[in-house]
């Protein structure tokens, strides 16, 4: 069932270079960014914070529901998908706007128990310009019973033209979660990942295995003009994952077991 829903946001950031530096060196890049310079694609996620104090925020550390986003009485947050429509750079340096709404609620009932899928749209705009429309689908969904076995997840494809290895660890996570201003616990509270929402360490983010691919495409194709995703497995901090690229411009992460953790298209 999908829902109406009539929520509105906008924010205002300087787009400090600084912060983009940063971002590049915590990937293991020079960091080189300078004001003017175009940004790489999905940097804009270390920018727009909506800060909330502490009795804001729910038990895992993000803005409780209820507020931009509805509450639907599921604890559980996750970034299931989105994504990018690029049409021109965002510049380091230059004051942007990204006026979010909420284009949609559905809820549904699936294998583990009932599901809420949240649609958000995103319109980044500098100088007047229209520069990015980004969509993002967070699931909301509940904790697992007592003995819940996990899904299995799907198996990675082996076709791929290259393959690049990477390895995460709990300060990676950490400084991906302060440059995003992400309080989520799953990321950075080994504790509670496990206890409470069943995973088997610490989670690494969605996002950040969208960035790494979308960095990939670029050394692949230059600039972008669209890059879609889905994640569809969980990472763990202490696996290492396979960066995949085939030339048609599909993308996906592969975990040590062989599993699809993330799908993606770049254009």
């Amino acid at each position: 069932m999908t829902e109406p829903v009539d929520r509105s946001q906008s924010l205002i950031d300087p787009i400090d270079p600084a912060r983009a530096r940063a971002l590049q060196a915590a990937l293991g890049g020079d960091p080189a960014i300078e004001h003017g310079d175009p940004l790489p694609p999905f940097f804009h996620q270390i920018y727009f914070w909506d800060p909330q104090p502490p009795v804001a925020l729910g038990r895992d550390g993000h803005p409780a529901t209820g507020g931009f986003i509805p509450d639907m009485g599921l604890p559980r947050r996750m970034w299931a998908a989105g994504r990018l429509v690029f049409h021109s750079p965002l510049l380091a340096g230059i004051r942007a706007e990204r006026i979010s709404i909420v284009e949609s609620v559905t809820r549904k009932e699936g294998r583990s128990g009932p599901l809420a899928f949240v649609r958000l749209r995103h319109d980044f705009r500098q100088r007047g310009t229209l520069a990015l429309t980004e969509w993002q689908e967070l699931v909301y969904r509940n904790d697992p019973g007592p003995g819940a076995k996990a899904l299995a997840p799907p198996v990675a494809g082996t076709d791929e033209d290259q393959m690049v290895p990477r390895s995460f660890d709990s300060t990676l996570l950490f400084r991906y979660s302060a440059l995003t201003f992400n309080g989520h616990r799953i990321h950075y509270d080994e504790t509670y990942a496990r206890d409470v929402e069943g995973y088997d360490g610490l989670v690494v983010h969605g996002p950040l295995l969208a960035q790494l691919l979308m960095l990939l495409a670029t050394e692949k194709l230059g600039t972008l003009s669209e890059f879609s995703y889905r994640a569809t497995a969980p990472l763990m901090h202490h696996e290492v994952a396979e960066l995949c690229w085939r030339a048609d411009g599909a993308l996906w992460v592969r975990g040590p077991d062989g599993r699809q953790c993330m799908l993606a298209q770049a254009r």
